[in-house]
């Protein structure tokens, strides 16, 4: 006989615009990223599942059993992941939601949209602390989803035929460190925030127009300020570098930053893969695609 098997999948994201400046109440874009994802396979044990309260995994999975009322079910949970972890690209996010729906795939249970996006900000508050749901919402959603702070969220359509590099520069991002190192900053972060406000609301204009120079553009200069904050790594400067002299319409660091990821536009297909490449010379320990 057959065991039975259950399996959840998720799919990663990646902040386009708004990093930091969210915190202060501007708009933050964040985009799914479908081909990125993470597989959870649940099936029976002959022991009890250990459930660490610290990590998200076991969160997420605890919590599914919970709501189920099968909290002393055994079962054993595995992941194979494609995202890698602390880099701002939704690791725990999308491996809670994969874990939920594998949970409630094996015990052949339907699960609304609400309850698992529940679910999983439950696990992210393991995971984040105080988290905004923007990571949960994006790795749930096929669109890009906007964000402002008090205001909630909104899906975005995303039509710029055109191409999103994403590169790893291997280093662990830093969120919280990095949220402090604004903080700390008091007034004298005030201007930076507010041009990166700004810098977001030109990005949506120039998504809405499909306008790949006003969004690419935008996008280094939100570098700019992001590195004035010293919120950038060494890095993540050098990548961005490297994409800007091979041509990209843009590029920036992504995420809470002191190291995770950068992202850059490129028009075409042929130009995306020729600039992951290089990066991948130039440093990058793993370089991705999407198609906006």
């Amino acid at each position: 006989m057959t065991q039975k098997i259950g399996i959840g999948r998720a799919h990663s994201k990646i902040i386009l615009i708004g990093e930091h400046s969210v915190v202060y109440g501007y708009s933050a874009i964040a985009l799914p990223l479908k081909n990125i994802e993470v597989v959870c396979h649940v099936q029976s044990s002959d022991q009890a599942l250990e459930i660490d309260i610290a990590d998200p995994l076991s969160t997420a999975v605890f919590a599914a059993l919970e709501f189920l009322d099968k909290a002393d079910e055994k079962i054993s949970v595995q992941i194979e992941s494609n995202v890698p972890a602390k880099r701002g690209m939704g690791s725990s996010a999308a491996v809670a939601i994969a874990a939920i729906r594998a949970v409630f795939d094996y015990f052949d249970q339907s699960l609304t949209l609400p309850d698992l996006e529940i679910l999983a900000n439950q696990a992210e508050i393991i995971a984040h602390e105080n988290p905004s749901g923007l990571d949960a919402k994006t790795c749930l959603s096929d669109t890009a989803i906007k964000f402002i702070r008090n205001l909630g969220f909104s899906e975005m359509a995303m039509d710029l035929e055109a191409c999103l590099v994403i590169a790893d520069t291997g280093i662990h991002g830093h969120t919280r460190e990095a949220v402090a190192k604004v903080r700390n900053l008091e007034e004298k972060a005030l201007p930076y925030l507010h041009r990166l406000g700004k810098l977001a609301n030109t990005i949506e204009i120039g998504i809405l127009a499909k306008d790949l120079l006003i969004v690419g553009q935008a996008m280094s200069q939100a570098h700019h300020e992001l590195n004035q904050l010293g919120v950038s790594s060494p890095e993540a400067n050098r990548l961005v570098g490297v994409a800007q002299a091979q041509g990209a319409l843009g590029a920036k660091m992504s995420g809470g930053g002191l190291g995770g990821c950068i992202i850059a536009l490129c028009r075409h297909q042929e130009e995306a893969v020729a600039l992951a490449t290089e990066l991948e010379k130039e440093g990058a320990v793993n370089t991705w695609i999407e198609n906006l």
